[in-house]
């Protein structure tokens, strides 16, 4: 079997809803995020996902995204991962978009970075270093994290420069897979919030 890796983001937060980068700022779910973050766990525990047995799971240590493992029922089966943790994003953490685009216009996180927080490099390798752990063996990885964090492993699954990441959206408690077709790293589905319904 080759292996896939499941993608869990966090639940909805004060910050994700304002559009704030939030990075090492342990935020805390908001009510809706705690609904969405149970909702994701009953899906998973019913057909065809069926509770993942045997599924090795781990979980960023930031809170939003602890609290969405536990209340999704996997925190007993779960190890906590500093790698899954969010970019640290330095000088511009807890800013929006538009705020940093006013002191540095035509931003753009995927090429530029940010001053003071990891480097692009440091995301890409901490992306690499996941997704070498969820392919080291044969068996199916379920992980609870963050925005870019789960975009840039899913573009160094594909083989892609971080950069892609800035095509694949993620909402808050979405479900994504990774997997397999035809022998290449392949999506098998992004961003999906069914389960919202």
């Amino acid at each position: 079997m080759a292996p896939r890796i499941l993608l869990a983001r966090h639940g909805q937060t004060e910050w994700s809803l304002s559009g704030k980068h939030t990075g090492r700022t342990d935020v805390p779910l908001l009510e809706e995020g705690r609904r969405g973050a149970k909702l994701l766990g009953e899906r998973l525990h019913r057909a065809p996902f069926d509770g993942l047995p045997g599924v090795e799971v781990r979980t960023s240590p930031l809170a939003r995204a602890r609290e969405t493992c536990e209340l999704a029922g996997f925190s007993e089966r779960a190890s906590v991962w500093d790698t899954l943790m969010e970019w640290d994003y330095g000088a511009y953490e807890g800013m929006t978009p538009a705020e940093i685009q006013e002191i540095r216009p035509g931003w753009f996180i995927w090429r530029d970075g940010v001053p003071g927080g990891e480097t692009l490099a440091e995301v890409s390798a901490r992306a690499d270093e996941v997704v070498a752990w969820a392919r080291s063996e044969d068996r199916d990885v379920l992980v609870f994290a963050h925005g870019h964090i789960l975009r840039s492993i899913g573009a160094r699954w594909l083989g892609l420069p971080l950069e892609f990441a800035a095509r694949i959206r993620l909402n808050p408690t979405s479900l994504s897979v990774l997997g397999w077709a035809y022998g290449e790293p392949a999506i098998e589905s992004w961003n999906d919030l069914g389960h919202m319904a």
